[in-house]
């Protein structure tokens, strides 16, 4: 089942939708649950929520997965304010060519302080960090890399799904400096072959081939998965939900 409802998010000052799946059974059992968060939450379960009328289908896999969870989808601003919300670096991006404020870091800071504490405070969660993953796609992608960085003591396991790293690498680069990673840590990176032209997609792997030498250095597991055929898109997307699900989760 799948849970909607608005809170307040303060960086803002305004409603955000919360989608919060959960597992069937859940109001029948007495059971604790890790967490997955996710960012552009509108696309993750419904076709009729989605930005672009298309979905990632979550809510159909975690229904016959062998492993109960509870994800939670945080909608984005649906502007250009994504931009902003969803990096955490003043940056001008080469893709779109805008300059953007960097506020990734306020709406992680939010998460952490008033999201993360509804959630375990409302729902019977495992709140640990070892039972914490965060996943994106595109520049939520980014933000789910700079999490299991910046935010390692909340966040074990990251899923970077054709993640908008290139104009930032150096950024992420320097969190390994400043932060301290724990070997526990597990990271899934992705990225599609017809995403975009051939030496794009060629400089995006290496910078995530990169990011994983230096997760690698600190004994952290990883995973990179090329979609073959995929876009940039939620019905690409989709289809990488089983591989990184069960590698976020193996035991």
């Amino acid at each position: 089942m799948v849970e909607k409802y608005n809170v307040w998010y303060e960086p803002a000052g305004e409603n955000r939708r919360l989608y919060v799946y959960l597992p069937d059974n859940y109001y029948e059992s007495r059971e604790r649950y890790p967490v997955v968060y996710m960012f552009d939450g509108q696309n993750v379960f419904f076709n009729e929520d989605a930005t672009y009328g298309t979905c990632w289908g979550m809510k159909e896999f975690l229904d016959g997965w062998w492993k109960k969870v509870i994800v939670v989808g945080i909608e984005c601003a649906q502007d250009a304010r994504r931009l902003s919300e969803y990096c955490p670096y003043d940056v001008q991006l080469s893709f779109s060519g805008d300059a953007v404020e960097g506020l990734g870091d306020v709406t992680f800071k939010w998460l952490i302080q008033s999201l993360k504490k509804h959630i375990d405070k409302t729902y019977r969660t495992y709140p640990l960090r070892e039972c914490t993953a965060i996943a994106g796609s595109s520049m939520g992608g980014l933000m789910a890399m700079y999490g299991v960085l910046h935010y390692n003591e909340y966040f074990s396991k990251a899923a970077v799904v054709s993640p908008a790293i290139s104009d930032v690498y150096e950024q992420l680069l320097d969190e390994f400096n400043n932060h301290e990673i724990i070997p526990d840590t597990r990271v899934f990176f992705s990225w599609g072959t017809d995403e975009w032209p051939s030496h794009s997609m060629a400089g995006l792997s290496k910078k995530i081939y990169g990011l994983e030498k230096e997760l690698q250095k600190h004994w952290c597991t990883t995973y990179i998965y090329c979609n073959k055929g995929g876009v940039h898109n939620e019905a690409s997307w989709r289809k990488e939900i089983p591989t990184w699900m069960h590698f976020m989760w193996a035991e």
